[in-house]
């Protein structure tokens, strides 16, 4: 997870590239990415997180390296993508690559921006990607069906099983609704993973809005509450932000642009938002290790075990695990040091089956 990757989509003239500008800038680089022809641009951005300063200080650490989060630019989607228009299939396989999709929905009114579809209706943009991606899901259900039907009529029970459920996915698919609203369990979830499918893909809808309604937006503006009505039958998320006011932070330093949030009336970024919803949405939390060569944030998976957590560090962790010495954020900084929190039976030592909380403060035992 350390490579988590979040696609940004949108189309054209929604503020999509605005806001991703404001990302790179924050972002401690950009890079290509790697997957296609024409190449969407890559935002490396560091998580926020207060706890690795106080660790690095406590520690007299040399150097803290923070969680991190890719956001991949993906080029403006067009009606007919799914058949080729614009950079059809492109576009689809660079969703594809990603984790999650942040959709930019446009929340605003201005004369001098103009809008693809000639007039501002978040719900109409929304559903126009959503047929994109649902048609091209389509096109992958009913390939593997034909494969199917082969294995089915010659009595294999497991292909019967995979159709039943492509059957109920492809009812939803051609009503141009996500596969997120076909009922799954686990199990029948493992069956559909390798058909990667755009519309399984955990999303997040982010409403752009004007920067001088971003402070109330969340509940006054219009078109966000009707994106949140939408998003409450999607399984997914949402957040507003301002585009502009985001590069406008950009530009700033730490402190200036503290300032200028609290004139706005905002305690945080959208960028800091963005991240902390990408994080809920893939059900991610953050282990730390620390010491006086480095503190270092880790991402995993919420329910991860131990051993598993330290083959994020090194696979020879994980392959010779014997315990892990853990000490929850909260009770090392109560009380005080590492040799404080041990003297207060505030270190535990947990084994192969223990599962990581966010917040561990965790050094690993292994032998290999």
């Amino acid at each position: 997870m350390s490579n988590l990757e979040v696609g940004i989509v949108g189309l054209p003239n929604v503020g999509k590239s605005t806001l991703f500008n404001a990302i790179t800038k924050a972002g401690a680089e950009a890079a290509n990415y790697p997957f296609c022809t024409i190449e969407p641009n890559v935002g490396v951005v560091d998580v926020p997180d207060p706890r690795l300063q106080v660790l690095s200080d406590m520690n007299q650490a040399r150097k803290i390296v923070p969680a991190s989060i890719r956001f991949v630019d993906i080029a403006g989607l067009v009606k007919g993508a799914a058949q080729g228009e614009g950079l059809g299939n492109k576009f689809l396989s660079h969703i594809r690559q990603v984790d999650a999709v942040a959709q930019v929905v446009r929340c605003f009114k201005d004369e001098n921006i103009t809008h693809v579809e000639g007039g501002i209706d978040p719900i109409r943009d929304i559903e126009i990607i959503n047929t994109e991606l649902c048609l091209a899901d389509l096109e992958s259900v009913e390939k593997r069906m034909e494969r199917l039907q082969k294995l089915a009529k010659s009595g294999d029970k497991k292909a019967r099983e995979e159709l039943d459920l492509l059957n109920r996915v492809k009812e939803v698919l051609g009503e141009a609704l996500p596969a997120r609203r076909v009922e799954m369990t686990e199990d029948e979830l493992l069956l559909v993973r390798d058909l990667n499918l755009l519309t399984l893909k955990p999303t997040l809808f982010v409403a752009n809005v004007a920067e001088d309604e971003v402070a109330t937006a969340d509940v006054e503006n219009q078109y966000v509450q009707k994106v949140k009505e939408y998003a409450a039958h999607e399984k997914a998320e949402v957040i507003v932000v301002s585009a502009k006011v985001e590069s406008e932070i950009a530009e700033l330093d730490e402190t200036d642009a503290k300032d200028f949030l609290a004139e706005l009336g905002l305690t945080e970024s959208g960028l800091d938002k963005l991240i902390k919803a990408s994080f809920k949405l893939l059900g991610l939390i953050t282990f730390l290790t620390a010491g006086v060569q480095e503190v270092h944030a880790w991402t995993i998976t919420n329910g991860t075990k131990a051993p598993a957590a330290g083959g994020k560090i090194h696979s020879d962790i994980e392959r010779g695990f014997i315990r892990a010495e853990i000490v929850s954020y909260d009770d090392l900084i109560a009380a005080g040091s590492q040799n404080a929190a041990r003297e207060k039976g505030q270190v535990r030592l947990e084994g192969k089956e223990y599962i990581m909380k966010d917040g561990d403060v965790t050094y690993f035992r292994f032998n290999v």
